[in-house]
């Protein structure tokens, strides 16, 4: 029965890998969002601006930096959790498959 147990546990980690799926949606929109706005701002602005000393510009760029990094955290946060996931789901395969054996072995 302590395949239960396991499988509750991947069942769990299945649950925080949505969430932070869901944080990395958040996060890419967000990203997005940052980029479009620097865009309209350096259009806005002018090409004769100098936008290294733009205060606001500066702003978005560290917000987009910001977000790069969450990002990449995000993304091997998920892999980490998909691997164990994995792991865990061939743990309770294997077992199923060895209560299952030891059952016709004691019939």
């Amino acid at each position: 029965m302590s395949f239960l147990a396991v499988d509750s546990q991947k069942s769990l980690f299945i649950l925080q890998r949505n969430q932070l799926q869901f944080e990395q949606t958040l996060v890419m929109n967000e990203a997005n969002w940052v980029s479009k706005e620097m865009g309209y701002y350096a259009n806005e602005v002018g090409e004769d601006a100098d936008l290294d000393n733009d205060a606001y510009y500066i702003g978005l760029q560290q917000t987009e930096e910001y977000l790069e990094s969450r990002q990449d955290t995000l993304d091997s946060q998920i892999q980490l959790l998909d691997n164990e996931i994995s792991s865990l789901k061939t743990m309770v395969n294997n077992n199923i498959k060895n209560s299952c054996g030891l059952n016709l072995i004691g019939s």
